[in-house]
């Protein structure tokens, strides 16, 4: 945990943040509104105490209630990574900023993010499905995302949530295992 990366966090972003800055072992995480991330990512790449130059990773998340988008960064003024989370998007229409101005590899992360979340990342040039088809209507990864029942002898059947549970099929018990072995 590094205490000095959160005072300066705390000290340049503290009318941005919209939380704690919350730290964990070698992680250290600061939330913001989708408006300021261009702003503190442009901070963050380009002031001499921060210097995060490697954007490793861009993913969209669905709490259920809120879209958000979360940044990992990595930085040679910190043996932390810093995670920043663009919290509250709307679920109606979900949009970001793009941090492609700052990382040209954001492009393709920005790109799965639509195309399994529905973000939209305003200002990347090249905002297509990555890969579900063209024309394809629907965000997978969504919480409000479900499946057709493949069991079901009718398209009007019914639909299972995605994450219903089925029992494998032909699995030893461990009395059975016991019996084999004996």
């Amino acid at each position: 945990m590094d205490a000095a990366l959160k005072r300066r966090l705390e000290a340049r972003f503290g009318d941005r943040l919209t939380g704690p800055v919350y730290q964990r072992h070698d992680e250290t995480e600061i939330r913001i509104g989708p408006g300021d991330v261009p702003d503190v990512c442009r901070a963050l790449h380009d002031e001499p105490e921060f210097r995060f130059r490697l954007l490793a990773d861009l993913a969209g998340v669905d709490t259920g209630d809120v879209m958000q988008v979360v940044y990992h960064l990595w930085g040679e003024t910190s043996p932390d990574w810093l995670r920043i989370v663009a919290d509250g998007l709307s679920r109606d229409d979900p949009r970001v900023p793009s941090v492609t101005f700052l990382w040209q590899g954001a492009e393709w992360m920005e790109r799965e993010a639509y195309d399994m979340f529905g973000i939209t990342f305003e200002g990347n040039r090249d905002l297509r499905r990555i890969y579900m088809p063209p024309d394809y209507q629907s965000f997978p990864l969504r919480k409000d995302f479900f499946l057709p029942d493949d069991a079901a002898r009718s398209p009007g059947a019914g639909v299972r949530h995605m994450e219903q549970v089925h029992a494998p099929r032909n699995t030893r018990t461990a009395d059975t295992i016991r019996k084999v072995r004996a």
